[in-house]
């Protein structure tokens, strides 16, 4: 290597000192940002050039120093996709946990304000009434608990179909931002091949792409595929939901209401396939249809369909069963055949459940035939509550099936979430930037600056000292 060269070698040691540098610089500036990962220059020995002349001496070059290959992005695949699928989990662990503990809470079981007890004191209340039949105060209570278990099951069905709602427009929502996130990301992957391809670093762009790919990973449970000209493949379901720089999309079908969805369930299909399902298992978007589910017979459709048919059921079993011993027995005054509650022909039953007895004249309370002073019918209704398929046993059903899932979902939601911060400390510990570690690899990198100037300060005076004082010894 020339004199010359010596230069150019340490030049190329300031260069890349000063390069690290600026990296160094990057990943402490951004220490606190959301969704960096941290960057590290690479670079490769530069090797010394073949001598092809006569007089060449082989094995006495160093080299020609160093040369910078680019900015890597210290990223791991594996860690990446972990985090993907725990925030799968997650997301729809969360849904179905948040509206399952919601609507338990709106039964106010147990308490004061809750259906079991209502019921108990609407049953307590016959029991008054058989030992005073006809007397128009204790009637009263009997009708005042009435409308009071009545009103209830009518806001419980109410606070059902408004979870029902709010599931769905939830699903309205994820969609429209799913849809949105994937066109953001084939944006990136379109703008990231045109950087590499020109020989560019992308990697702040790949930081965006990654946090847009988590968020559909929490969404709808997407899979990323990585290419080799940088872009990205995202499916969802089993299909690609973004090809390169091409984005698909979702949208919504189905009924928009509760009452609809028995014959029109809710459904998220592909725009440009409609009907057909895109057939999510994960995410946000899975738990929130699971949640809108159309109600069976089997009492394992959607949760909160299947609580407002058992409000349905609870209205149709207690207005039946009061009735059937009401309409059998009769009034103070003799007249029969009449019913206490009544159930509207239209809509749903629990919200057309009211009480038809006015005042305790038309309360029935005794065997026909059996004079004024009989509570016979009375004291046989006080006693529905404790019968085989009672509404308390329904409801009591209800109450415990909805508990159950919803402390599952709470177990499942708790697990997931602590899956979720696993996997993404995992990664933090990998591609987070540790500033102790940053501020030791600027010291080191500030020494090779300062040694690599000395190079070049050392090759100077040599190059002064050839050049300006060969000769001169001996000279007078």
């Amino acid at each position: 290597m020339s004199t010359f060269g010596g230069l150019s070698v340490a030049y190329s040691g300031l260069q890349a000192a000063r390069a690290a540098l600026d990296v160094t610089g990057q990943n402490i500036t951004n220490a606190g940002t959301a969704g960096y990962t941290r960057q590290s220059l690479t670079a490769i020995a530069a090797s010394a050039p073949a001598s092809a002349t006569l007089f060449s001496t082989p094995g006495t070059s160093a080299g020609q120093g160093v040369t910078i290959t680019g900015v890597s992005r210290i990223g791991d695949l594996f860690l990446d996709g972990a985090v993907r699928s725990a925030a799968a989990q997650s997301g729809y662990a969360g849904v179905q946990s948040s509206a399952l503990t919601s609507l338990e809470q709106s039964f106010n079981e147990p308490g004061d304000n809750g259906i079991s007890s209502q019921l108990q004191t609407f049953w307590a209340s016959w029991q008054d009434l058989a030992n005073r039949p006809g007397d128009p105060a204790t009637g009263s209570v009997v009708i005042q608990n009435a409308a009071v278990v009545a009103t209830t099951i009518a806001t419980g069905y109410k606070a059902a179909d408004a979870a029902w709602t709010d599931a769905r427009s939830q699903i309205n929502g994820l969609a429209t931002e799913l849809n949105s996130t994937a066109d953001q990301v084939a944006t990136l992957n379109r703008t990231i091949r045109q950087t590499l391809a020109a020989g560019g670093t992308a990697n702040d762009l790949i930081d965006q792409r990654a946090q847009l790919t988590a968020t559909i990973a929490q969404i709808a449970g997407g899979k990323v595929v990585e290419r080799t000209d940088g872009t990205v493949d995202v499916t969802v379901g089993g299909n690609l939901l973004v090809t390169g720089t091409d984005a698909n999309h979702v949208q919504v079908a189905g009924a928009t209401n509760l009452v609809g969805a028995a014959g029109s369930p809710v459904l998220l299909e592909w725009t440009q396939r409609p009907g057909q399902s895109v057939g999510l298992d994960s995410g946000e978007l899975a738990g929130a249809l699971a949640l809108v589910a159309p109600a069976n017979g089997s009492g394992t459709g959607g949760p909160l369909a299947q609580t407002a048919a058992s409000y349905n059921q609870l209205a149709t079993a207690l207005a039946t069963q009061v009735n059937s011993i009401h309409n059998a027995a009769a009034t103070t005054d003799g007249r029969t055949g009449l019913d206490f509650f009544s159930v509207a022909a239209a809509g749903p039953a629990a919200l057309g459940l009211s009480v038809v007895a006015t005042t305790a004249a038309d309360i029935a309370v005794g065997t026909p035939g059996a004079g004024a002073l009989d509570g016979s019918a009375a004291d046989a209704l006080s006693q529905l509550g404790v019968a085989a398929g009672s509404p308390d046993s329904i409801w009591l059903n209800v109450v415990s099936s909805v508990g159950a899932q919803a402390k599952t979902a709470i177990q499942q939601s708790t697990l997931a979430d602590g899956a979720l911060k696993t996997a993404t400390s995992n990664q933090a510990s990998v591609e987070s930037v540790d500033l102790d570690e940053e501020n030791m690899n600027m010291l080191t990198q500030q020494k090779s600056y300062q040694a690599a100037a000395r190079v070049m300060t050392a090759v100077d005076d040599m190059l002064d000292t050839l050049i300006n004082k060969t000769g001169l010894v001996g000279r007078a």
